[in-house]
């Protein structure tokens, strides 16, 4: 083993992304060097490195208060590292744990290759009867969108959650948002035997491709009527959780409005320059709704002991091997050579086109 050259997808400067190479040395005892097979892109995320809308750009998180400190940027161009929805191939190993040759699902950015610490990074041995371009999906959007169910699950039945989505069996579930914690989400609902889901989204291309999987998709406005119409219990419409996961303040709004009196929002969304459209003085107030957050990092307090990260992204697994020809064929919509990435995010931002993940391919 030897030095290598890494090259990492980062941001230059605003709206113009670029590659640029770095050395790396041997991996230490216990540590694996992998090669980067996919990578995949987190638009939500992601863009707002693109657009000089994420909020590190204008404030300073202050980790001892748990507060953002408004005023002190602690980020700037160039932004050199990005992602965390890799897959990988373990090409040398200093460890029992991981053999030459195995593919990895983990995170640690749009670069070529990495160094891996087996003892801190998230590295799930990816199945030989899965394809390795679903591992996208496995470190990190499949277990953000488990560990909203697993809020849910909390909701209902406090610590003592024995199965993942057992709050949802037969019961109808509304998710807004079919980005890919949308999706995973609402796969997440179905394989719990949610009696009924519904997935919200603005955009035909991505109502049509949901569909095509076996969902019902609706816009916005037409999902919370029909919650509000078709969903009763006990004498209250409405549902009694809503997955909430468009960075939009006004998909928040049509949430709560899709509530019966007294349920949750378990809100996956990322709200890049606020919330003004979300009105709380109307049924959030009258019908005593909650919004509860669901961040990767933190699941419901007391579970964390049964619920790490590892069993989110094993359980994510699972629900691969039951929706992988679907999800092959109606989610992977872009798939870009690593060497096209910086011209195709700048296009990304400039024209919008119609896309549910994209991939970045580094190698074969």
């Amino acid at each position: 083993m030897s030095e290598r050259q890494i090259r990492s997808l980062g941001i230059e400067r605003e709206g113009e992304a670029y590659t640029f190479p770095y050395g790396e040395g041997d991996p230490p005892d216990g540590y694996v060097r992998l090669e980067t097979l996919y990578t995949g892109f987190s638009a939500g995320t992601e863009l707002t490195f693109m657009k000089h809308t994420n909020p590190y750009f204008h404030s300073r998180w202050d980790a001892d208060r748990g507060v953002f400190i408004a005023g002190e940027p602690s980020l700037d161009y160039p932004v050199p590292f990005l992602g965390y929805m890799e897959v990988a191939r373990v090409t040398e190993s200093r460890t029992p744990s991981f053999g030459r040759g195995q593919i990895v699902a983990t995170t640690f950015g749009h670069k070529t290759g990495h160094t891996a610490d087996p003892a801190r990074d998230v590295l799930i041995p990816m199945p030989a009867d899965l394809d390795p371009i679903l591992g996208i999906f496995v470190a990190q959007m499949g277990p953000i969108a488990a560990n909203g169910i697993l809020h849910s699950d909390a909701e209902h039945f406090g610590p003592n959650v024995a199965r993942l989505g057992q709050s949802l069996t037969d019961k109808p579930v509304l998710v807004i948002g079919a980005g890919s914690v949308g999706l995973m989400t609402a796969l997440f609902a179905r394989r719990a035997g949610a009696s009924e889901i519904v997935v919200a989204d603005p955009s035909s291309f991505r109502r049509a491709r949901l569909e095509a999987m076996g969902l019902v998709a609706m816009e916005e406005e037409q999902a919370w009527q029909h919650v509000r119409t078709q969903w009763h219990s006990g004498g209250e419409r409405g549902a009694d959780v809503v997955f909430q996961t468009r960075a939009h303040a006004g998909s928040l709004h049509t949430a709560l409005r899709a509530l019966r009196p007294q349920g949750t929002v378990i809100d996956l969304a990322f709200y890049q320059g606020g919330a003004e459209a979300l009105r709380l003085g109307e049924e959030f107030h009258h019908n005593g709704l909650a919004i509860r957050c669901a961040q990767i990092n933190r699941v419901p307090r007391g579970m964390a002991h049964l619920w790490d990260r590892k069993r989110l992204a094993l359980e994510t697994v699972d629900l691969l091997r039951q929706e992988a020809p679907a999800l092959l064929r109606e989610t992977i919509t872009h798939i870009v050579p690593f060497n096209d990435a910086p011209a195709f995010l700048s296009q990304l931002v400039k024209e919008r086109p119609d896309f549910m993940q994209i991939v970045i391919q580094v190698a074969e």
